[in-house]
């Protein structure tokens, strides 16, 4: 499964609101400038995260973005399904044969259960380097 771009930038943007969660809403700009992206392509991710229901706007001078939940209760998989869509090794599994589709479910399987277990928080954390380095297998 390749991420692309699109979920790169938002799981981006998710790990910047969750370090900050608490702290009121945080303007794109800034999550553009300190992370060197286009703030443009970032205005796009973050209209599939707000109709989600992951993210919400408040409007004003001092608006921005911000978390409705806890970065504890939003995974990794919430924001990679939000912009990419299903999580899949492979288009048409079900066509495939035993042998090739038992490899390609036990793939997509251990993928989902890697971004269905971490935590927004988790990667925040990770990204101020407050968390022991966690080792992931798939």
């Amino acid at each position: 499964m390749k991420i692309s771009t699109k979920g790169r930038y938002g799981l981006t943007i998710m790990i910047e609101l969750g370090k900050q969660y608490g702290e009121g809403p945080i303007p794109l700009r800034k999550i553009a400038a300190e992370n060197d992206l286009s703030e443009a392509y970032l205005e796009q991710l973050v209209g599939p995260l707000r109709n989600s229901g992951l993210v919400k706007s408040v409007r004003g001078a001092y608006g921005g973005y911000m978390l409705t939940r806890h970065p504890k209760e939003i995974s990794a998989g919430d924001v990679i399904r939000v912009l990419e869509g299903p999580i899949q090794p492979v288009e048409g599994i079900e066509d495939e044969k035993q042998p090739q589709r038992e490899l390609w479910v036990r793939i997509r399987d251990a993928v989902k259960n890697v971004l269905d277990t971490t935590t927004i928080e988790d990667l925040a954390k990770a990204n101020n380097g407050e968390t022991e380095n966690y080792m992931y297998y798939i």
